[in-house]
């Protein structure tokens, strides 16, 4: 019944990748297929159901329901059709007067210890038991039920030992035992699809039974991280989503994509009426096939938060209660403001900060607001401050600053490098395909300071754990290419035909140098020089090698220069341009990837082409009808020195929370202090609209249409769910506010009325999206970028044939040490990252049930300087540095290494950002988050500095009439 509610079919079993066919008749139909089929898929394929409980094709066949029985012509017995390969020659019989008698009886027994409450269970409509019931033709019971799991007392009304009682620990969903038929489809899909082995079938025979791990734990306490994969398996109530329960099945679906990380995973949005009721992974989403995390699946809820803002405010100064108003009063009042400061400041004194979490139409316009409008180059986003080292260093060595490959990719490669980055926590749905390769006998290299989740997980262990010292990651880089090149361990073939020669022997002349090799770094990296050899040779011939990293690269005053050594590394060994290899940043946030596209930096128009390149310029000057200053914009950092200065006065910021997510919050609160005119374009009054003097209320990615562009540069469908809850989409915003600005002007309005021509304008003017067009996502499902008449459907690999750029270009790269050091006051090192069921600045996920998981930052500390420091486990701790301090609770660990601590920076009340410092990449300005020097010190709980934010950010929060 579940197909046609929403129609998703389930061919029983995974499908084949076999190029040889077969062809065997199945009912009397011939159907050719692909070799290692099995015959369920194939009768499936051929329109024929074979009834089925234990098989979905989200797993391997198991034959343990003995459901899907068949005839085959020649052979003795029924076997099952799940686990039957398919043979040239067959002849199958799916239905037939002996079969249908094996089903009922099959179907009986199932019955007779299952509870007959259909009409009240919370799967009634949305249950294959019931529907595999009316297929066989299931019309009466023969068995009576004795002995059952699903009765809590006998006639006697005595206690039935057999009966356990639900699990609703975890906030999400509910474990029923009672309604359990044991076909091992939840525990399977926990370990094939996610691959956390969290459930186990517990006992034999009649009490065998589905189990959290030991008899203690329950769903909340194992190790169960809540993908929700076994509640998409299982075919009863028995694992159900407390949504579903609490409203009802749903009656329609609008396919959409993530709005949390760089994956970009496609989901069904399953609604009643306007009522979200669930997300469920969309099992042809190419980034995700089917599977998803528990921020995707489950942690939408922010979305309906009683917090959220749904009507416009303003204000005079930020001391001022907010003053709700109309969106035209609004408009005016913000155009105004902003109008003023340009004419007594001038055309620079203002600027924009797009957001990395709205799509890419809505990137666009506001980096057009700046260009068109205020008619200056000052726009930036948030990849500033995570990944806009990739963007250069990809640029400067291959020509495009973006990922090489696709997730699919993955599944061919022998040896990965996964440096600066925890894909567990991070990118948990890419994790999950990468650790299923890692089981299947993929080699494992870990460059990273802390002992993550990645280093060794459930039936996997890194080859290599490189623990370095947080700030020399081009001294491991640089050694490991030593070792390659000193070795003659490089691809000389590939070199020769891909690469500028010259550039690579002016290379490896400088890498050969005595000073790069392990030995001479090993005092340095605190990496043993016979573990980066090892690892340098194993990358080297270990067959296809792909390199993934993260911000534990990028967010370094060196971190341009390590995503040079990565792409160098790839180059040495030929790992590019082919399945299985290839240089993959690991995006932070949804559309990240967009707003770079889109032009969001200050230097760049949409596809990254200089504003200083006339025929780059000319292209939109026609377009827009507008000229285009020459001159490169003010970044992020630049804004904030400039406003301290006074010559920055106006900022529209959409989107995102600098004053949480920017280094120095200090700094960062100066900066919005002094500026006249702060716009914050959010769901919610997050932490830089403390500085706010207009508030714009958003909407979320359930209630708009538009693209995200994940990690692996593919563009996907973001759908409207839902109508906006506070009446427009946020490209009708900013629209409504252009047009409020070219109204004090006389300029020409905007007229956009529908954010596919704002994705036509940009297929217009960016020739990477030539091609690019809701019609063509609408039938491809998706594309990669670059999209235009060379590559119709996209380019989910590239430089295959050779580089953007002509020929791969080595560039030295030589190790500077950071600035930030440690020393007597400061004699530890603090590296930041983030945790599973929290995102970025938590703005989401903390208003969300996520908060039983995570519901404070934490210190983790070594156990010797934890001990050194008289700090216990739990206890509250200061954390010092020389831009600030903070408290927070000790979580004492050997994960780090002794002299390094770590946090994340998700809740507002800890501030890690106050600790960080305004060090940066030399090229780009991304900030060093993951090097600080810092004391910590036992405390007796929340500081000074953090008790008169709290007081700042309460009395800026209020609103009128509720206001004194």
């Amino acid at each position: 019944m579940k197909d046609f509610i929403i129609p998703d079919r389930d061919f029983g079993t995974p499908a084949a990748k076999s190029k040889t066919m077969v062809t065997l008749t199945i009912d009397g139909f011939d159907v050719t297929v692909p070799e290692g089929t099995s015959i369920m898929r194939a009768a499936a394929e051929a329109g024929i159901s074979v009834p089925k409980l234990c098989a979905t094709d989200s797993v391997e066949a198991f034959g343990s329901c003995r459901l899907c029985l068949v005839e085959i012509e020649g052979r003795n017995g029924t076997p099952a059709s799940c686990t039957t390969p398919v043979a040239a020659g067959l002849k199958v019989s799916t239905q037939n007067t002996r079969l249908k008698k094996l089903r009922r009886g099959v179907m009986e027994l199932y019955i007779s210890d299952h509870p007959l409450d259909c009409l009240t269970c919370s799967a009634n409509g949305d249950c294959e038991l019931q529907d595999m019931a009316g297929a066989v033709g299931l019309r009466d019971v023969r068995y009576e039920a004795v002995e059952t799991h699903f009765k809590a007392k006998n006639t006697s009304g005595e206690a039935n030992p057999q009966w356990v009682p639900k699990d609703d620990s975890n906030p999400y969903f509910t474990y029923d035992p009672a309604k359990c038929i044991v076909c091992s489809r939840c525990v399977r899909a926990c370990e094939e699809v996610q691959g956390t082995f969290a459930l186990t079938i517990q006992g034999r025979g009649f009490d065998s039974r589905v189990s959290f791990g030991a008899k203690t734990d329950t769903a909340l306490t194992s190790d169960c991280v809540s993908c929700g994969a076994c509640v998409q398996a299982c075919p009863t109530a028995t694992l159900q989503e407390n949504s579903i329960i609490d409203i009802g099945t749903p009656e329609r679906s609008v396919i959409t994509t993530c709005a949390y990380c760089g994956v970009g995973c496609s989901f069904k949005a399953e609604m009643r009426g306007d009522e979200l009721v669930r997300m469920v992974p969309y099992k042809h989403g190419k980034a995700n096939r089917g599977h998803s995390c528990v921020k995707g699946r489950f942690a939408y809820g922010y979305a309906t938060h009683k917090d959220r803002i749904l009507s416009p405010m303003i204000r005079d100064a930020i001391i001022d209660p907010w003053r709700e108003v109309s969106w035209a009063e609004a408009m005016d009042f913000a155009a105004d403001r902003m109008r003023g400061i340009q004419a007594k400041y001038g055309q620079q004194s203002v600027g924009v900060i797009t957001s990395s979490r709205c799509t890419n139409e809505e990137a666009y316009l506001v980096q057009k607001l700046t260009r068109a409008v205020f008619m200056n180059n000052n726009t930036d986003t948030c990849a500033r401050v995570c990944h806009s080292p990739t963007g250069y260093g990809l640029g400067q060595t291959f020509g495009t600053s973006a990922g090489t490959q696709d997730f699919d990719s993955v599944e061919e490669t022998d040896v990965v490098i996964v440096i600066g980055a925890n894909p567990v926590n991070g990118h948990p749905v890419f994790a999950s395909r990468l650790t299923k390769r890692l089981r299947q006998g993929a080699k494992l290299i870990v460059i990273d300071p802390r002992r993550t989740e990645m280093v060794e997980g459930p039936h996997y262990k890194a080859d290599h754990h490189l623990a370095l010292t947080p700030g020399t990651n081009v001294a491991v880089i640089s050694a490991m290419a030593h070792v390659i090149v000193t070795e003659g361990l490089m691809d000389e073939a590939f070199i020769r035909e891909r690469c500028d020669w010259d550039a690579f022997q002016d290379y490896a002349e400088f890498i050969a140098a005595p000073h790069h090799a392990p030995e001479a770094v090993e005092l340095l990296t605190k990496v043993p020089a016979a573990d980066v050899r090892a690892a340098a040779r194993l990358f080297a011939k270990g067959g296809n090698g792909a390199i993934y990293y993260g911000l534990g690269v990028t967010e370094h005053s060196q971190g341009s220069t390590t995503v040079i050594g990565i792409a160098n590394l790839a180059m040495l060994t030929g790992n590019i341009g082919r399945p299985g290899v290839g240089v993959n940043p690991l995006r932070g946030q949804n559309n990240v990837q967009g707003s770079c596209d889109m032009g969001s930096f200050p230097h760049e128009l949409p596809g990254y082409r200089h504003v200083k390149n006339d025929d780059a310029r000319a292209v939109f000057e026609r377009v827009w009808g507008v000229s285009i200053d020459n001159e490169p914009g003010l970044r992020i950092p630049n804004m904030l020195d400039a406003a301290v200065e006074g010559t920055f006065k106006g900022l529209y910021c959409q989107g995102e929370d600098i004053l949480q997510s920017d280094p120095d919050t200090k700094h960062v609160a100066a900066g919005l202090a002094a500026m006249e005119c702060v716009i914050v374009h959010d769901l919610f009054l997050n932490e830089t609209a403390n500085y706010a003097h207009v508030f714009f209320p958003g909407s979320s990615f359930l209630e708009k249409d538009g693209t995200f562009t994940n990690a692996e540069r593919r563009i996907n469908r973001v759908r409207k769910v839902m109508a906006p809850k506070q009446g427009y989409a946020d490209w009708e915003v900013t629209q409504l506010f252009a047009n409020a600005m070219l109204g004090k002007t006389g300029g020409a309005g905007w007229g956009y009325t529908h954010p596919s021509q704002i994705m036509d304008e940009i297929a217009l003017t960016t020739p990477s999206f030539a091609g690019v067009s809701y019609e063509r996502l609408e039938t491809l499902g998706s594309v990669q970028w670059p999209c235009n008449e060379a590559n119709p459907e996209g380019t989910p690999l590239m430089h295959v044939d050779g580089f953007v750029r002509g020929k791969g270009r080595f560039i030295r790269t030589e190790y500077v040490a950071t600035d930030e050091k440690t020393g007597p006051r400061f004699p530890l090192l603090l590296t930041t990252g983030r945790i599973l069921s929290q995102y970025n600045v938590g703005a989401q996920t903390r208003r969300t049930a996520n908060v039983v998981w995570h519901a404070e930052d934490v210190l983790e500390v070594h156990p010797h300087d934890a001990e050194v420091r008289g700090i216990h486990q739990g206890a509250w701790v200061r954390l010092a540095s020389r831009s600030g301090e903070t408290t927070l609770r000790a979580e004492i660990t050997d994960k780090v290494s002794p002299g390094v601590v770590y946090t994340t920076f998700h809740h507002p009340e800890t501030q890690a950002n106050v600790i960080t410092t305004d060090f940066s990449d030399w090229a780009t300005n991304c900030p060093e988050y993951k090097v600080t020097a810092v004391q910590v010190s036992p405390s007796n709980g929340p500081s000074e500095w953090q008790e008169d934010y709290a007081a700042q950010a309460e009395q800026s929060r209020r609103i009128l009439p509720a206001a004194e």
